[in-house]
């Protein structure tokens, strides 16, 4: 195979018949696959492959609901989108637990977005720390017209400092601003806004006569935001009386506690357990995030960078126990957004927005955040009383049943079979065999499927 030149000006039909004579030895089949994953309306599906270059097909993901969040009061059905099986079910049990018990209290501590212009200037950094008050009021004046509709609805730039970065890098500076986006997440508009900062500076070094030649010279490295947001901060809890934990299960309130407590003390301080414990909650944090058109790289990332803002990486929720209220809360930076990017374009997004009740950014951050703190109370609870495996192979056991092609009588019965066994794809699938009549083979997973 040769590499291949103009690709991206291929049409669908000619990548696709590329990738499928190059890659597969059934093409037909390949583009059996790849067609039939393209969305009935063509008018959709045209909107899908505008989204990204090269463009094949449609990957699809299970669109969930989470019912009986009750988030300051309001009812919510949150929808989730993930492919990990017990999620939705346990972010519902647990909303479903919450319920009765006052719910989730969310509250959004602040709105905060980062961008900087990164750059090397050699001078005396006196006379630059001299010139910023100066120098900041025309960046701001000079990008008006920019942030002039953000600031109609109440944002625009905030604050512009300057950082010196000179002992960790010769000559490095930063044009530290931070902005208000409102319910945008705010990229292009922040980024537009560091492009002009750059300019500014360029042109007000080299016109200013306090500077010398040398001084007068500024090298811009970058202008880019930051996904970084510790002030975008949005606050979950949740709490009652400690005798209202057990909730008629096999253990006192006072052993739950101690159990619960003890987790989540050495997720704080052993980072093996933290990154296990904070993915869990990010798994329900991803699923709306995805669900209503956002970008949950950058809050991933976000997160865990505040996981380790003091210099270890641990949990980001945290649990006290006194006056004989259980009280259980995350902090969590989220820079989410409802109207720009895709909340516009994605049918399956603007429904997940009609089915929130079309929230603005700060109520998305508060309802998102009850997800993750839902989800993790969820994971903590199975993990110190009847483990992890109980509920999450129950929900993988479907799986491996569809993987081994089992019938919906074969998948009813194997439920029962289960209930009380430990699951495997090897045991799953001697079982299946032994129940067609099939004693000569071992059923075996087709390329590619996941085994337990």
């Amino acid at each position: 195979m040769q590499p291949i030149k103009g690709f991206s000006k291929l049409s669908k039909e000619g990548k696709i018949e590329w990738i499928a004579t190059q890659f597969f030895k059934d093409p037909e089949a390949a583009y059996e696959t790849l067609s039939g994953y393209w969305h009935a309306n063509a008018d959709v599906q045209k909107q899908h492959d505008e989204f990204i270059e090269n463009t094949l097909t449609n990957f699809y993901m299970p669109y969930g609901v989470s019912p009986n969040f009750l988030i300051n009061g309001r009812l919510y059905a949150v929808p989730m989108v993930i492919e990990e099986s017990s999620v939705v079910a346990a972010a519902s049990k647990s909303a479903a637990f919450w319920l009765t018990r006052g719910g989730f209290k969310t509250t959004v501590l602040s709105t905060k977005k980062i961008g900087q212009v990164h750059f090397i200037w050699h001078g005396d950094g006196d006379k630059l720390r001299a010139f910023m008050p100066e120098l900041e009021a025309k960046l701001i004046a000079g990008t008006a017209d920019l942030s002039a509709n953000m600031r109609k609805r109440g944002g625009g730039i905030t604050g512009i400092t300057l950082r010196d970065k000179t002992l960790d890098e010769p000559g490095y500076y930063q044009l530290h601003a931070t902005f208000e986006t409102m319910d945008a997440m705010g990229a292009n508009f922040i980024n537009s806004h560091l492009e002009e900062f750059a300019r500014i500076l360029r042109h007000e070094l080299a016109a200013d006569a306090r500077f010398t030649p040398a001084e007068q010279e500024v090298t811009i490295v970058m202008c880019i935001l930051s996904n970084y947001t510790p002030e975008c901060l949005v606050r979950c809890e949740v709490s009652c009386p400690i005798d209202q934990l057990a909730d008629g299960d096999d253990y006192t309130n006072e052993e739950f506690i101690e159990k619960f407590t003890r987790a989540i003390r050495i997720a704080t301080i052993e980072p093996y357990r933290a990154t296990t414990h904070n993915k869990g909650i990010m798994n329900g944090i991803d699923s709306v995030v995805l669900a209503t058109g956002n970008d949950f790289r950058a809050v991933e990332a976000c997160a865990h960078t505040y996981a380790a803002r003091d210099g270890q990486y641990r949990s980001l929720t945290r649990v006290d126990v006194s006056n004989g209220i259980f009280r259980f809360w995350l902090d969590i930076p989220l820079a989410l957004g409802t109207v720009g990017g895709l909340t516009g374009l994605h049918p399956m997004v603007k429904f997940s927005h009609e089915l929130l009740g079309h929230p603005n950014a700060e109520e998305l951050m508060q309802i998102t955040a009850a997800v993750g703190l839902a989800q993790n109370f969820a994971a903590v609870k199975s993990l110190v009383t009847t483990g992890i495996q109980k509920g999450h192979m129950k929900m993988h056991l479907l799986n491996i049943l569809n993987q081994l092609e089992a019938t919906d009588a074969e998948k009813e019965r194997a439920k029962l079979y289960f209930s009380d066994k430990v699951i495997s794809y090897q045991s799953v699938g001697e079982y299946l065999n032994k129940q067609r009549g099939i004693t000569d083979t071992i059923t075996t997973p087709k390329p590619g499927a996941t085994q337990a």
